[in-house]
């Protein structure tokens, strides 16, 4: 093949080439186009699966109210039903000091309430009895998410009674505790009403919504770790007895065995000398 030959095939190979790079992108940039409607088209369905789950939700929650209520009646007869649940949720119980407890003990009914939109907030109150703490009958946290999706909440000013103000008792024990290098408690409970600091990411609001709430008596039922741990010790200290008891059956059979042994080898020796002294 000639130079001028080969010139001329190179320029139609660079053509052809720039001519599929040219097909190439004008089908890519078709594909993303309609991928971009198609996406759409997802969206629009996800949007209207999403008014349509809302308005399932809203139903059975008016179905599930009678429920609600009549399972409350029936915590009510049980005494301390709300500080147990609380005291053997794993992540609750590590948010609780010895005195919140204590004030807890006084706590008579827990109430989840979502907000008829649902996905605009919920609301949980808490139902005391009269107590040596404060003077609210109901303590109240709600969390609202606005139309721009920002999260805020409210709660109740607790009324503390004189020197009573768990918050800043906890506060002053922390400190004492760090100049003393031992270990500290928690944070009140209830410096949860007052804090609206992150209410995007309240756990404790959305462990007793979304975990205690639906079904609280599978928490009041937890088994008491320290007294299975207490039957454990009982069954190893009966075991260890038991064993003691087979090694002293075995020393008093080993001695019975020697007395038998002493008592044959002296047999042996009488009947030796009664046959001396005949001879």
């Amino acid at each position: 093949m000639s130079a001028q030959a080969a010139k001329v095939s190179k320029k139609e190979l660079n053509s052809n080439h720039n001519g599929a790079d040219e097909t190439s992108e004008k089908e890519q940039q078709e594909a993303i186009e309609h991928i971009d409607e198609v996406q759409n088209e997802i969206d629009r369905l996800n949007e209207q699966a999403s008014e349509e789950i809302l308005k399932v939700e809203q139903k059975y929650n008016k179905l599930r109210q009678p429920f609600f209520q009549k399972r409350s009646e029936l915590i009510a007869k049980i005494p301390n039903f709300g500080v147990t649940t609380f005291v053997n949720h794993p992540q609750v119980s590590a948010l609780l000091g010895e005195e919140d407890e204590e004030a807890l003990h006084y706590l008579t009914k827990v109430e989840v309430t979502e907000f008829e939109d649902i996905k605009s907030g919920y609301r949980i109150d808490f139902y005391f009895d009269e107590n040596p703490y404060f003077e609210n009958k109901v303590l109240s946290k709600e969390f609202h998410l606005n139309e721009s999706g920002d999260p805020s909440s409210k709660s109740t000013n607790i009324k503390w009674k004189s020197g009573k103000n768990l918050t800043k008792r906890s506060s002053q024990t922390q400190n004492k505790a760090s100049r003393k290098r031992q270990h500290e408690e928690p944070e009140s409970f209830f410096t949860w009403f007052t804090d609206h600091s992150d209410a995007g990411a309240d756990e404790l609001g959305e462990v007793i919504k979304d975990d205690i709430w639906p079904n609280p008596l599978q928490y009041y039922l937890v088994p008491d770790m320290d007294d299975e741990e207490g039957e454990g010790e009982e069954d190893d200290d009966d075991k260890e007895e038991g064993l003691e008891d087979i090694d002293e059956e075995g020393d008093e059979d080993e001695g019975e065995e020697d007395e038998d042994e002493d008592e044959g080898e002296e047999g042996e020796r009488m009947k030796e000398k009664m046959t001396n002294r005949k001879h």
